[in-house]
């Protein structure tokens, strides 16, 4: 998250402002104003997390508990999890070569009870959304979307979260946009709006904003009796940050193509290969690695060496990782209230995704242009790895 002095100014002015807004005034009112304008949305609603956000929008399309939603089996598990506290049957499927959701798995999976798809533009490289709009027009279900690696990222000029029924964003601190804490959700559809307030927004704001002559104005009091609304100093903070969020992504995308070209055609390594209509948030940039290509050389091993040339960022995905290999997606009767159905995975479920998040190296992506020299020690990094990994290989065996 890029702060700067006018952060601290911003945050400071809203201590003199308001620190609780109870309804859609305020800096509240600003940032969402904001958000419809940048996504060309019809509505945004702010939530304290995009955990929040998700739960709001799997709410607002009136699922049930027994009916299904189809979603990645590669993902963050809070893209799922909400759907667990209402008793609906997470589906799993499988990813493609990207890491994103497989369309041809998402189709082979619709059931009768299946209600909704829901996908995740991982590391903010959009997914196929062309494929998917396609499959759940023709099945008549709702497509929803989890932008929170992807703020800003496009796919031919159309924002990552207005291409469905609704979608939802975190806000967390080191998404493309921040907040610190914080997330939201985004609609077109004047029902799905009415029903995001009542999940966490009751009372004021409900009164305020619903109609008295729709029929959810009764439950504007109560709402679903959660409160699940953005604290004023983390709305400041995102306002701020939106500002200058297309500075960002442009530095961003900048220096992952100048990074993309030193590293594609390096043994061992698969570069993302990114469609000419679509532009990423690059929330990180992941390649594939292939051993195979290194004479067996480990990925465990070829991490710590580009990590003792210097590349302290160089990650390799933790908690993102295939929800089958969490124990919370493989205990048959976890301590949870959940679907009558609990989604029992294993190991093995699914061969794309594992293999995939098993190959996966992380890197971050930079915005400044003073960031490109070390953007270019990255790549260079790699290349002096690739080129003495029989070295590597030999420390190794003699070690």
């Amino acid at each position: 998250m890029p702060l700067g002095p006018d952060t601290a100014d911003a945050v400071l002015a809203q201590l003199s402002e308001a620190v609780s807004i109870p309804d859609r005034s305020g800096v509240i009112a600003r940032l969402e104003d904001a958000l419809q304008e940048y996504f060309g949305a019809r509505y945004a609603v702010l939530t304290s997390s995009g955990t929040a956000a998700l739960h709001s929008m799997f709410t607002a399309l009136g699922l049930r508990s027994g009916e299904e939603v189809i979603a990645p089996a590669y993902t963050f598990f809070a893209t799922v999890t909400p759907l667990l506290h209402m008793g609906v049957r997470p589906v799993l499927v499988d990813s493609d070569e990207t890491g994103n959701v497989n369309p041809a798995a998402v189709e082979r999976a619709i059931t009768s009870r299946t209600k909704a798809v829901v996908v995740t533009h991982l590391w903010g490289v959009p997914c196929d959304m062309r494929g998917l709009i396609e499959i759940t027009a023709r099945h008549g279900l709702a497509l929803l979307e989890d932008g929170s690696h992807a703020h800003g990222a496009t796919i031919a000029e159309d924002k990552v979260g207005t291409l469905g029924t609704a979608s939802a964003f975190s806000l967390n601190g080191p998404k493309p946009l921040s907040a610190g804490e914080g997330g939201f959700a985004m609609t077109d559809d004047e029902e799905v709006y009415y029903r995001l307030l009542l999940h966490g927004h009751y009372n004021k704001r409900c009164r305020t904003e619903i109609p008295v002559e729709n029929p959810l104005a009764v439950y504007a009091v109560t709402g679903m009796g959660l409160k699940l609304r953005i604290h004023p100093l983390a709305a400041a903070i995102a306002l701020n940050q939106l500002s200058r969020l297309d500075t960002y992504l442009v530095g961003r995308r900048r220096i992952a193509a100048r990074m993309l070209q030193g590293l594609r055609g390096l043994p061992g390594l698969t570069v993302p290969d990114v469609p000419a209509h679509v532009e990423p948030a690059w929330y990180a940039l992941c390649l594939q690695y292939h051993s195979e290509e290194l004479d067996g050389l480990p990925i465990r091993e070829f991490t710590a060496a580009l990590h003792a040339e210097g590349c302290a960022e160089l990650d390799r995905p933790g908690s993102t990782c295939p929800l089958n290999l969490h124990p919370l997606f493989q205990d048959d009767a976890p301590p949870f209230p959940g679907p009558t159905e609990w989604p029992r995975y294993a190991p093995g479920d699914f061969p794309v995704a594992e293999r995939v998040h098993r190959q996966t190296l992380k890197l971050p992506v930079w915005h400044r242009s003073e960031d490109v020299p070390l953007a270019d020690a990255y790549v260079t990094a790699f290349s002096k790895v690739i080129g003495n990994h029989q070295d590597l290989l030999r420390r190794g065996r003699t070690g």
